[in-house]
């Protein structure tokens, strides 16, 4: 089985959960004898995991523009055309490429990251996924999210190969409903486009079927999972320079991560114990709006915020926290928690979050019950046998969530697809 996928983002080099699911169900997968792997992404940097697929970088891939000639044209559209519209297309298609930058390779430039112009770098990066699409054979086409579901459009368009797009968020998540129009078109068009989608949760499931308007016998859930510890992360020590309980909030600072309910059930516990430290892991659009927010609560000297945190600084911070706190307001799945569980850390996970679907060792609030989350902080630091209980069921259920098991069920899926 030769898989095709269009990704945007890989370790160690990520940004979000996004790097890690396709990290994890590309190794996953690859555990099948027969699986055979092509990653595309915009721009490697050179130091990712290629031992288990083939990683390609669209800033690597030569691109060869075709003179327009007049002979070109009567080629495809015959004799008709009236040479004054020749000229008129000609112009046209010159200056509506003028962005299209190359390098003295014929290569074009990515990024590698969120741009401003990320409309336009989505826009090149499936043009050269039709490139790539001719050269490398391929029995079906995977997408990761909707910055890479044009490129899988135009990979099904030249190959013919049946299109399975990845869910990994909505629109309606990151945006809090505010949604924007040319984002929602992008997605929509993916999933109409696709042979098959495949969400990350229930959840996102009805949203793509109620709110992008898919049939639901199109749609499968194929839940995340985590990566096993490497000997590195489980050497890392868990010591924490301090008596004082910590409580953790990894992510971004962004209003679909619901940081400010955080924030607010931090203070109620301040106002009940004073041995308390509070983290807020990530980097995001709000963080100096929870700076604030934290000294108008007075609890500023009890607040660390600590900028954006990769690879082993996840596992050092999880693995100096006493709980885990992820309060989203609208997560698709949420691997951070099953990382926390795994390293033996008490969670707490809001109901409007994927993973909630999958884990019943951790404790889950709704994401604006401010009470019951610093109930549930309070109860956890507070008594010892709670947090043990928590600690090792919690870890037990992580255990058993593994991307071999996710890519199996994706493989299932490209089975029906072909086959049908």
């Amino acid at each position: 089985m030769k898989a095709l996928m269009f990704g945007w983002e890989f370790p160690p080099h990520i940004l979000g959960g996004l790097g890690t699911a396709s990290y994890g169900l590309t190794k996953g997968m690859a555990l099948q004898p027969d699986m055979d792997i092509t990653f595309v992404m915009p721009k490697p940097w050179g130091d990712e995991d290629r031992s288990f697929l083939r990683l390609i970088g669209s800033c690597n891939t030569p691109i060869v523009r075709k003179e327009v000639t007049w002979d070109y044209v009567k080629e495809r559209i015959g004799d008709c055309m009236d040479p004054q519209l020749y000229f008129d297309l000609r112009s046209h298609i010159y200056a509506n490429f003028s962005y299209f930058p190359t390098n003295d390779l014929g290569c074009v430039g990515f990024s590698g990251r969120y741009p401003d112009n990320l409309l336009e770098e989505i826009n090149n990066y499936s043009i050269v996924a039709g490139v790539i699409a001719r050269t490398i054979p391929c029995d079906i086409i995977h997408s990761h999210d909707w910055l890479t579901y044009p490129a899988g459009i135009h990979a099904k368009t030249v190959t013919g190969k049946p299109l399975v797009i990845h869910v990994h968020a909505t629109d309606f998540d990151r945006s809090r409903g505010k949604v924007n129009p040319t984002v929602y078109g992008i997605e929509k068009d993916g999933m109409d486009h696709a042979d098959h989608i495949l969400t990350v949760s229930n959840l996102t499931r009805n949203i793509v079927i109620e709110k992008y308007h898919q049939d639901p016998r199109k749609v499968t859930t194929v839940h995340n999972a985590v990566e096993p510890m490497s000997p590195d992360v489980a050497a890392i020590s868990s010591k924490k320079g301090t008596n004082d309980k910590v409580v953790t909030f990894l992510g971004r600072i962004t209003m679909q991560k619901g940081p400010e309910y955080f924030v607010e059930a931090a203070a109620k516990v301040l106002a009940k114990k004073d041995n308390v430290r509070f983290v807020m892991a990530g980097n995001g659009d709000m963080m100096n709006q929870m700076i604030r927010l934290a000294a108008q609560r007075g609890i500023s000297d009890r607040f660390h915020f600590t900028g954006f945190m990769k690879g082993t600084q996840v596992y050092e911070v999880l693995k100096s926290s006493d709980v885990y706190v992820m309060p989203s307001v609208s997560e698709p799945f949420g691997i951070s928690p099953l990382e926390a569980m795994q390293c033996g850390v008490p969670t707490i996970i809001s109901k409007q979050s994927g993973c909630a679907e999958i884990l019943d060792k951790a404790i889950k609030t709704d994401y604006w019950d401010i009470e019951a989350m610093s109930d549930a902080m309070y109860s956890i630091i507070t008594y010892p046998s709670m947090a043990e209980y928590l600690q090792v069921e919690g870890k037990e259920e992580v255990d058993r969530i593994t991307w071999e098991k996710a890519g199996l069920k994706v493989r299932a899926i490209y089975d029906q697809v072909i086959n049908k």
